[in-house]
């Protein structure tokens, strides 16, 4: 990744987590649509459409719904894929089609964010699953916007973490 690719925000957003659980099922709860529909999104969050086109170029498209509202689109456009090691893609919210569209509730958020995914084996089978976020180009606004989101950020991915956390024991 360039300068000329991305400008980075100048407060990246990283969080990681430790999953009792081998790398191998960690990696294929990120790449099979169907474990995805299981546990991906924050907490009072279902996914409602999961479809998956793993490979460079590809998208995943998916559709969260909240406990109250509408659905909300989204889509990872897939750049790099290492496998059991790491996941580079450019995710944004999107409409049912897989086309760009705005953050639904917050009109200032980056429309593209660059999220790299590592996987990495830790002692007694457990894998280290790390994200790393950036906005890709961000406008002075959006950049703003995801520098003072961090709180929510973490709260939304120690969710989704949580989510994933649960659904291991019962992933094959």
């Amino acid at each position: 990744m360039s300068s000329a690719d991305t400008k980075l925000s100048s407060k990246p957003f990283i969080i990681s987590r430790v999953f009792n659980a081998s790398r191998d099922l960690v990696w294929k709860c990120f790449t099979d649509a169907q474990h995805m529909q299981q546990w991906w999104g924050p907490k009072g969050v279902t996914i409602a459409h999961s479809k998956m086109d793993l490979r460079v170029g590809g998208m995943y498209l998916y559709a969260m719904k909240p406990a109250e509202g509408p659905l909300m689109w989204g889509r990872m456009v897939y750049r790099e894929i290492s496998p059991q090691d790491r996941i580079v893609f450019v995710n944004s919210f999107s409409d049912e089609a897989g086309g760009l569209t705005r953050h639904p509730m917050a009109p200032s958020w980056p429309i593209e964010m660059l999220s790299v995914f590592t996987f990495e084996d830790q002692p007694g089978g457990k894998t280290k699953f790390t994200v790393h976020w950036t906005p890709l180009d961000p406008t002075e606004e959006e950049r703003n916007t995801f520098d003072g989101g961090h709180d929510i950020m973490t709260m939304g991915w120690t969710g989704t973490l949580d989510k994933l956390d649960i659904f291991l024991p019962k992933a094959k």
